[in-house]
């Protein structure tokens, strides 16, 4: 084989051979009930990988399995094989993955395009230092941490696979074997559901583990490479975000109690980590009026480290260490002062929280107990006040509101929960806990229950330390988004509120619901013009608006090529601040390890300057361009709106995917949809198990359905050219799209080819795969490609490895979703092969929810 691209090329020695390797290694392993899988398996992909392009149905190709290759015949032993299969084949995906993450460094240079040294080069040669420079005075990275259910390894699992990824690095067989014996013994499911704790744990494994060296380390290089040592100029570049324990969006088990226990554990473990650094400092500084107060602070330290509640300050860990470094210049020639100033760093950094615990909670659950207070403390119902009356009994109650008053669960644990983050801000310092996010955000009332919730439980207006976050991710949301902030910025008692927050408005908009509501690029224009309006009337009102963006892992949840994203984003936008939030197989892949975390936060970081600085003509979106956009963004909306409006859409995605098992497979606390108990509804279908669910399914309707259908209606107007142009001219556009081809990439209709003949459902499987095949065709015209994701060969090559992993696992999933559909005696095992089968599938595809 030949490779033209050298990472290419080397991607193919170092990752696809290596896992040829192993996975040999991997095959003659005595797992117990495993003897021989690996010998079938090569089987079961032949049979899997012939059969599905020949149209056989998933039945015929397992039936067919196991008649040629095995000799069991009784049901219950062929299910028991197909357990073991899948088992077998989670490993695989873990193997390849170590691999993968080991040959990071080898495929991506150091210093290459978006690091920070490339950065600090090309603004020398372009003269734009002092550009850059400025910027860096009014922009900072903020990567926000979510507990989304889309992976979730046991620590003991996260735990292997850093080591075997450390023994892959090394080439030591002897200890891979060993370790690939570990993973074949060790549980890789979670028996019981995780509790919002356990989430926040599992995270703060990354924080503990990854973060405090990647992110300490980058942070302090950006603030030397660009001003030196002058530690007064020290800045924050990057910071870290935290929502477990603090989301309670449609997730019941986030309570007051969790929230202040996740909150202890952040800064204890934050507490940990500089203990531990203050050893290795302490070894260099043995000197003379150093080494003495540096054994004093470590005391200090390791008191907190075990204290119910804290009670020192930041500053009381800066102050001596200030003290220290004047005594290391003034008495010892500054000998290992960056040595000390790292460790001062850091302390800047990550304070006493570690990552900043955003609380979050759907507009919905506010107004239900804004109503409830009103109505018990003053006898008045709020549908009775109008607009006037109702916003002078928000912000100026006659009451103060007392958690015992109330029997109803949510009203009570939403009043505990505000009076305690007061608590929290004083033990973690006012970055522990400071912004309040508001799902499904419509008006401007949605934001002012929240100011009156700190108001009901006694807050002075002062003492309000939050940044009041709406979270505009509907269709409805984002249309109304200009009228809502207009609104409140021009209300006295909101706009003397961001005067207490130096005029600082930060807004969330959402790609994953936006997307599930609106379609692939109706959501991503109407992201992109709302962004546009939102910094017109901030800036109007002399308000610094900071957006904030839900982003999922793949490109129908605002994933895909994020930092091509940020680099693409104009002028017209406000950009103090990148804001997103990561989960999921995101958080393993992309920032699971140190090297890919480094090369993660420097391109996310770095795009952000680049489309300040170093923007170009393509980062522009003219208005011929504009109205082109708004056209293909009217009729892709209208497809995918005449999509949602079918008798079948909901029943297909019930009946013919996974979707009822994403809330079975004990990978996440929060429940799958909003609403409890009542019948499923689209309104109440989380984004995640939405788009999760196509992704088994291998058809990824929400990360291109309508484009085809849009490029084409311009084709077929004459104006194919103008799309074309539009792709070249416009980076937007173009990252658009080739997102688009990547949901396309990991698309499969052969897999679910058999629905085609089903009497109920032929009809529609048929309208998903014209649009497939349409948008693939349309997207290869425009792009001039001759194959999807043509642009990103080490990409790609990565994403058909996987796709190979898991097709004997897709077949089986499938076999077992057409047992339950017709019925099985053995339904409720077919359904446990189901839910098990999730696992593998999300985890290779890295960016599937």
């Amino acid at each position: 084989m030949t490779h033209t691209n050298p990472y290419l090329h080397k991607f193919h020695q170092i990752v696809e051979n290596k896992f040829q390797i192993y996975n040999s290694l991997f095959m003659s392993l005595p797992y117990e009930k495993m003897e021989n899988i690996g010998t079938l398996i090569p089987f079961l992909f032949s049979e899997s990988q012939k059969g599905f392009p020949e149209g056989k149905t998933p039945n015929e190709i397992i039936e067919g399995f196991f008649e040629k290759y095995t000799s069991l015949k009784s049901e219950d032993e062929r299910i028991d094989l197909m357990f073991r299969i899948i088992q077998y084949i989670e490993r695989q995906v873990v193997l390849f993955d170590s691999i993968e993450d080991a040959a990071f460094t080898s495929l991506h240079p150091e210093n290459g395009k978006g690091s920070i040294a490339n950065l600090y080069q090309l603004a020398q040669q372009q003269g734009n230092l002092d550009d850059v420079k400025a910027k860096l005075q009014d922009f900072a990275t903020r990567i926000v941490f979510t507990a989304h259910p889309t992976q979730f390894y046991p620590t003991h699992v996260q735990q292997i696979i850093q080591d075997l990824r450390d023994a892959i690095q090394q080439d030591s067989i002897s200890t891979i074997d060993s370790l690939l014996q570990q993973l074949g013994k060790t549980p890789f499911i979670n028996e019981v559901k995780p509790t919002p704790y356990d989430e926040a744990q599992s995270i703060i494994y990354y924080l503990r583990n990854v973060y405090y060296q990647t992110v300490g380390r980058l942070n302090n290089d950006i603030n030397q490479t660009f001003f030196g040592t002058n530690q007064d100029k020290y800045k924050s570049f990057i910071e870290l975000g935290f929502w477990p324990g603090g989301d309670r969006d449609g997730n019941p088990f986030v309570t007051a109690d969790i929230t202040y226990k996740v909150a202890n554990e952040l800064r204890t473990t934050i507490l940990k980590n500089y203990y531990n650094h203050l050893k290795i400092v302490r070894r260099r500084l043995t000197f003379k009026h150093i080494a003495e107060p540096l054994e004093d602070l470590s005391k200090v330290i390791y008191h907190e480290m075990f204290a119910d509640k804290g009670s020192i300050t930041v500053d009381d860990l800066l102050n001596p260490l200030y003290t220290i470094r004047q005594t290391l210049i003034n008495e010892h020639n500054s000998i290992f002062i960056d040595t000390l100033d790292d460790f001062v760093g850091r302390i800047k950094l990550f304070g006493l929280h570690f990552a900043s615990l955003d609380i979050r909670q759907d507009s919905r659950i506010h107004q239900k107990v804004i109503d409830t207070i009103i109505e018990f403390y003053t006898g008045i119902s709020c549908n009775e006040l109008n607009d006037e009356e109702r916003i002078e009994i928000l912000i100026n109650p006659s009451f103060t509101v007392n958690a015992t008053d109330f029997e109803d669960e949510i009203v009570v644990d939403t009043i505990r929960n505000i009076y305690q983050l007061k608590q929290i801000q004083k033990q973690n310092g006012e970055r522990g806990v400071n912004r309040y996010i508001i799902s499904n955000s419509e008006s401007i009332f949605d934001v002012l229950n929240v100011y009156a919730l700190f108001r009901f439980c006694g807050y002075q207006h002062d003492e309000i330390k939050f940044d009041i976050m709406p979270l505009f991710e509907t269709i409805h949301g984002l249309d109304e988004a200009e009228n809502t902030m207009n609104k409140l910025y021009n209300l006295p008692i909101y706009a003397d509120h961001l005067s207490r927050r130096n005029q600082n408005q930060s807004i969330m908009l959402g790609f994953s619901d936006g997307t599930k509501d609106g379609g692939y690029i109706k959501a991503n224009w109407e992201i992109y013009r709302t962004k546009e309006i939102l910094t017109n009337v901030s800036n109007e009102n002399n308000i610094k608006v900071i957006f904030f963006d839900g982003r999922g892992g793949p490109p129908a949840r605002g994933g895909g090529k994020t930092h091509e994203f940020y680099a693409a984003q104009g002028k017209t936008i406000a950009n103090h601040q990148i804001q997103l939030t990561i989960q999921g197989q995101t958080i393993t892949s992309n920032y699971g390890a140190i090297p890919q975390a480094k090369h993660n936060f420097e391109q996310l970081f770095s795009a952000g300057i680049y489309s300040e600085v170093f923007s170009s003509s393509q980062s522009i979106i003219d208005e011929k361009e504009r109205t082109l956009i708004e056209e293909l963004a009217k009729i892709s909306y209208q497809k995918y709106e005449d999509l949602k409006a079918h008798p079948s859409f909901m029943p297909y995605l019930i009946n013919m995917s996974t979707l009822n098992y994403y809330g079975k497979t004990n990978i996440g606390s929060r429940p799958s949809k909003r609403g409890g108990d009542k019948e499923l509804e689209f309104e109440d279908l989380r984004a995640i198990p939405f788009v999760g669910s196509w992704s088994q399914l291998k058809q990824n309707i929400p990360g291109y359905f309508g484009v085809g259908t849009a490029i084409f209606d311009l084709k077929n107007q004459g104006r194919i050219n103008e799309v074309k142009d539009l792709f070249n001219s416009s980076a937007f556009f173009r990252t658009l799209i080739q997102n688009s081809m990547m949901a396309m990439q990991k698309t499969y209709f052969p897999l679910t080819a058999y629905m085609q003949n089903d009497k109920e459902f032929g009809p529609f499987w048929n309208i998903l795969h014209d649009e497939f095949e349409l948008s693939k065709a349309m997207t290869l015209e425009v792009s001039g490609y001759d194959t999807l994701m043509q642009d990103e060969p080490l990409n790609k090559a990565s994403v058909l490895m996987r796709e190979k992993i898991v097709l004997p696992l897709l077949a089986i999933q499938q076999y077992a979703l057409d047992k339950i559909h017709h019925e099985s005696e053995l339904k409720e095992k077919y359904e446990q092969m189901v839910t098990r089968s999730l696992f593998g599938n999300i985890n290779a595809s890295r960016n599937s929810a």
